[in-house]
């Protein structure tokens, strides 16, 4: 590559500080600006930065320097700004969820296609090196058919998590609670490795944090379209640690997958039944102490880069990412009619 990719930053709360430092690793990337509607957060990201910073984005994406943006505001936001970002002729990078909602979502991906414009949204544990071994693994048919998964994410927030800015909590910024919020990376990671989920039956519950509209608990089973069955249980009530955990087991074989790392992966052969080759994966895991998210988010922001340079589509585009988004309203529907759900209808 000869000339840097100029990144803006929109949006200065917590995550962002993952985005500037990772776009700050990257040889070939650069930050130029930063945008936030609270003016003491843009300014002091800016400055400590060293770029320029804007109160309102849209004064941000009148510059011609930019190139990407990184779009990290509240996810009842996401749209809105992507479609004027494509309109200004960047290509974007958004936080997960796309949006909070299938028509807002379409909206901004159809905005993005009319542009053109690349769009890619933040699935960052898709680029986790435990992620890709088992995808690796299971592309080669080494697990055999699929049996069972199950995904848990059991973190904690205190009430306090949820008054640290207007509009968190809610339908409306948020677009739900710990399934759409906290989950949504394990429940993405999940489709991705394991294929596409034919019907879920949910249910939540809003157990410890008076005040909030959204649920900080979940429970569903899902079945899979390869006939696989299995278990998503969700909570923000788990006190005092957090906890994520997905396993896949197979016919042939089996992977675990704890808090990002690959720490069992055990398969056998057909000819031979009981007995384990591969064996358990923790000494291999052992290896990845250094902090695999940011790797993560440093790896798609580079597929990007990637994807406009050679004229490609980013890794996770906006198709791809309403899966899980998909997957997830589906879950909300199914427990507020106690049903199962169908995700055919979403």
């Amino acid at each position: 590559m000869t000339k840097p990719y100029h990144f803006a930053v929109i949006g200065c709360g917590g995550i962002s500080r993952v985005h500037i430092e990772q776009i700050s690793q990257i040889p070939h990337a650069k930050l130029v600006a930063v945008s936030d509607i609270i003016e003491t957060n843009a300014r002091a990201v800016g400055d400590r930065v060293g770029v320029d910073w804007y109160t309102d984005y849209h004064e941000l994406l009148k510059r011609s320097d930019i190139d990407i943006v990184n779009i990290v505001t509240p996810s009842g936001t996401h749209a809105e700004i992507v479609v004027d970002a494509a309109r200004a002729g960047k290509h974007i990078i958004v936080e997960k969820p796309i949006d909070t909602t299938v028509e807002k979502a379409e909206w901004a991906i159809s905005e993005c296609r009319k542009a053109g414009v690349k769009l890619s949204v933040v699935s960052q544990h898709r680029f986790d090196d435990s992620t890709m071994r088992v995808k690796n693994e299971m592309m080669t048919g080494k697990f055999g058919k699929l049996v069972l998964a199950q995904a848990s994410v059991h973190w904690y927030r205190s009430q306090a998590y949820f008054e640290r800015s207007p509009g968190s909590g809610t339908w409306a910024m948020d677009g739900g609670g710990v399934l759409m919020i906290q989950a949504l990376h394990t429940l993405d990671v999940l489709q991705h490795l394991v294929g596409p989920i034919s019907t879920v039956y949910s249910h939540v519950n809003t157990a410890t944090h008076p005040g909030i509209e959204v649920e900080d608990v979940a429970a569903t089973t899902v079945t899979f379209d390869n006939g696989a069955v299995g278990t998503i249980s969700a909570t923000t009530s788990a006190y005092p640690r957090n906890s994520t955990r997905l396993e896949i087991f197979g016919e042939l074989g089996s992977a675990v997958v704890e808090n990002d790392h690959l720490t069992h992966l055990y398969f056998r052969t057909p000819d031979e039944p009981g007995q384990m080759f591969g064996g358990d994966a923790l000494n291999w895991a052992d290896g990845l102490k250094h902090n695999e998210k940011q790797v993560a988010h440093r790896r798609q922001f580079e597929d990007m880069i990637e994807a406009v340079h050679h004229n490609r589509e980013p890794l996770v585009n906006g198709e791809e990412s309403m899966k899980v988004l998909r997957l997830i309203l589906a879950m909300y529907e199914s427990a507020r009619t106690n049903t199962p759900i169908s995700l055919s209808k979403f």
